[in-house]
């Protein structure tokens, strides 16, 4: 048995020290908003963050996570009100199938708090790491400029 702190919540699952986190979140505590895509660490649907930073849940032990907080595209949303990052890819149409979509929205939260100067050539950078098959690359990035610039550059803290 282990505890893992999800969204600000204290989950008691029993677990192989063998699962991934993204397992444990998808199949023992249902949270699917979590895509498993390549689960080799390649595409980046799965990323969440483990103490305000991004990991790829395929290839984070859920073991390894317990005492630590994580957070899921469940928990951005703050009383029943979109986080805008989530708002910003709605009205930008940052998305087609949706499948990637958890996974760059959390990197795309993280990459603002990371403080990475958020120009397009760093914006393509540092979300590299999250593949989109339906190439909406470009309304993703005006996403991300759209919240960078409601933000304001070394504004608030874009993780809540």
């Amino acid at each position: 048995m282990i505890t893992l702190s999800v969204n600000g919540v204290p989950r008691t699952i029993p677990i192989e020290p063998r699962v991934s986190l993204l397992d444990a979140l998808r199949d023992r505590l249902d949270l699917t908003g979590t895509k498993k895509g390549c689960n080799q660490g390649a595409c980046g649907a799965c990323t969440v963050w483990v103490d305000k930073r991004r990991v790829l849940a395929c290839l984070t032990l859920a073991i390894t996570c317990e005492a630590r907080e994580i957070t899921t595209i469940e928990g951005l949303a703050q009383d029943g009100e979109l986080h805008p990052m989530q708002a910003a890819f709605i009205e930008r149409d940052a998305f087609q199938c949706g499948y990637c979509t958890p996974g760059q929205i959390m990197s795309a939260v993280a990459f603002l708090h990371e403080g990475h100067q958020p120009d397009d050539a760093n914006i393509r950078e540092w979300m590299s790491g999250n593949l989109c098959r339906c190439a909406a690359y470009p309304h993703i990035r005006a996403a991300i400029r759209q919240v960078r610039d409601e933000m304001g550059v070394g504004g608030t803290d874009a993780t809540r």
